[in-house]
C-alpha cells in the first residue's frame, strides 16, 4: 500500500517566503518550517538575473549579488502582480521577453526546490497562504489573482493545492502555542505584510484545535491593501526623493513632474526608472531645474542602477524607526559622503492616511462581527510589518482590554499553513 504524499504548506510573501511541513509523530515544540536558505527559515522573495552568464541567484543571494555590483537585473515584490495587468505583461531579460507569469514560476519553484530539498522528500499538495484580498473591492480581480496563482502552482508541480487565509494560518499558529486546560481566547489577528493588512477574528483553544472544520470559529476576516513596501514608499516620497528633487522647481516655476520619483519608490515600478526614455526625461528636467545638485543624484541613482539599492535603506530605515526616534540614512553611491537623517514623526506623518485606512478596516471587522473591544481577549500580531510603532498604538487603543501577544513576523503564517496542510490533506 502506497503512502499518500506528505503535504506543506507555503506563504509566498511580497518581501519573504517560508515552506512548513508538519507531519504525524512530529516532536513537540520543533520547528514546522524548513530552512531554505544556508540554514535560514526564510528566503526573501528577491530573483536576481546576471547579465554575462545568464545565471538567476534567489533570496539573499539574489540581494548580494546585485548589492556587489554584479550587472543584471532585480526583481523583488512578486508577489504585487497578482490581481494587477502587469501579470499579464512581460519584463526584459538579458535582452529577451520574460513573461511576469514565468518569473513567479521560477521564483516558487526554487522555492518548492529548496524545501523538498530541506525535508528529502517531493511536495505534490500544499496549502497556500493568500490575502484576504489580493484586490480590494473588486471580486472578480481578486478571484483572477487566486486563479493566477493555483496555476503557477500547479506548473511547479504541485498537484492538489488548498488556499487558506494568512491570518487564520497565523491563528492556527497562535493556538498551537495555547496550553492545555487553558480557557478558550477570542484573538485578532493582526498580519501586517509587506504588501497587505489582514485581520481575522477567531475563537481559539487547544480543545478546538483538533476539529477538522474550523468555519464556526471563524467569527469574521478582513483585510486592505496596505503593507510593509507602501510604508517604504511614503517614507521615501516624504523624506528621501526630495532629496532627488521631488516638490523642487523648474527655472519655468512649474513644479518637477513626480512620475520618476514614484517609480522609485515603489519596489515593482523600479526598473521603469532606467529606460531610455526616462533617462532623456531626466536629463532635460537636469537643464531646466533650478536645484541642479538634486537632480544629479537622481541622474547619478539612475546611471549606477541604484534604485533597489536606495529602497533598501530607506526599508532598513523604517525598521529602525521602529525602535529608535531617528536614524542615519546612508546616501554614499549617489552621493559620495552625504547622509540623511530620518525622523520618526517625519515617518509617522508620511503613514497617517494608510494607518488610518488600517485603524478603519478593523473597526469595521468588529461592527460587522458584532463584537465589543472588551470581548477581544487577544491581539496576536505577526507580519514583517507589524512592528510599526503607530499602527501598534492605533491598534492597541481600539482594544485597551486585550493582551497583546508577538508571533513570530516571518514564520507565523508558514507554520500555521503546514498545520493546515496536515489537517486538509493528512
Amino acid at each position: 500500500m502506497s503512502v499518500p504524499a506528505a503535504a506543506c504548506g507555503i506563504d509566498f510573501g511580497t518581501s519573504n517566503s517560508t515552506a512548513g511541513w508538519s507531519r504525524p509523530g512530529q516532536p513537540a515544540n520543533s520547528s514546522l518550517l524548513l530552512p531554505l536558505e544556508d540554514g535560514k527559515l526564510t528566503l526573501p522573495s528577491v530573483v536576481f538575473f546576471h547579465a554575462e552568464d545568464e545565471h538567476v541567484s534567489y533570496g539573499r543571494a539574489g540581494l548580494a549579488d546585485y548589492l556587489a555590483g554584479y550587472e543584471g537585473r532585480l526583481m523583488r515584490s512578486l508577489k504585487s502582480l497578482l490581481g494587477t495587468s502587469m501579470i499579464d505583461e512581460h519584463t526584459e531579460v538579458a535582452g529577451r521577453a520574460l513573461p511576469f507569469r514565468t518569473l513567479l514560476a521560477q521564483f516558487i519553484g526554487e522555492l518548492k526546490r529548496r524545501a523538498e530539498r530541506t525535508a528529502d522528500q517531493p511536495f505534490t499538495r500544499a496549502v497556500l497562504g493568500r490575502p484576504v484580498f489580493f484586490v480590494d473591492d473588486d471580486a472578480k480581480a481578486d478571484k483572477q489573482a487566486e486563479n493566477t496563482l493555483a496555476e503557477i502552482a500547479h506548473s511547479v508541480g504541485l498537484k492538489d493545492i488548498a488556499f487558506q487565509y494568512e491570518p487564520i494560518a497565523a491563528a492556527f499558529d497562535y493556538e498551537s502555542q495555547i496550553a492545555h486546560g487553558s480557557r478558550e481566547e477570542l484573538v485578532l489577528v493582526v498580519d501586517i505584510g509587506g504588501g497587505t493588512s489582514d485581520f481575522a477574528l477567531v475563537r481559539l483553544g487547544r480543545e478546538r484545535a483538533g476539529k477538522a472544520e474550523r468555519r464556526d470559529d471563524i467569527l469574521a476576516s478582513g483585510g486592505v491593501h496596505i503593507g510593509g513596501t507602501d510604508f517604504d514608499k511614503y517614507l521615501s516620497l516624504a523624506s528621501v526623493m526630495p532629496t532627488l528633487g521631488l516638490g523642487s522647481r523648474l527655472h519655468s516655476g512649474l513644479e518637477i513632474p513626480s512620475a520618476q520619483y514614484f517609480n522609485l519608490a515603489t519596489w515593482h515600478t523600479i526598473n521603469q526608472a532606467y529606460t531610455k526614455k526616462s533617462w532623456t526625461q531626466i536629463s532635460d528636467l537636469h537643464r531646466s531645474a533650478i536645484e541642479k545638485d538634486k537632480l544629479e543624484r537622481l541622474q547619478n541613482l539612475v546611471r549606477e542602477r541604484a534604485g533597489h539599492w536606495l529602497a533598501m535603506q530607506v526599508e532598513a530605515g523604517k525598521i529602525a524607526l521602529s525602535d529608535a526616534a531617528e536614524t542615519t540614512m546612508d546616501l554614499g553611491r549617489i552621493a559620495p559622503g552625504e547622509t540623511l537623517v530620518l525622523h520618526r514623526p517625519d515617518f509617522d506623518r508620511a503613514i497617517h492616511g494608510l494607518v488610518n485606512t488600517v485603524e478603519s478596516t478593523v473597526s469595521n471587522l468588529l461592527r460587522d462581527a458584532g463584537i465589543q473591544a472588551d470581548d477581544v481577549d487577544t491581539v496576536f500580531f505577526t507580519g514583517g510589518s507589524s512592528g510599526v510603532p503607530l499602527l501598534r498604538e492605533r491598534i492597541s487603543a481600539l482594544l485597551p482590554q486585550a493582551r497583546s501577544v508577538e508571533g513570530d513576523r516571518f514564520g507565523s503564517i508558514g507554520s500555521g499553513l503546514a498545520l493546515d496542510a496536515l489537517r486538509k490533506f493528512g
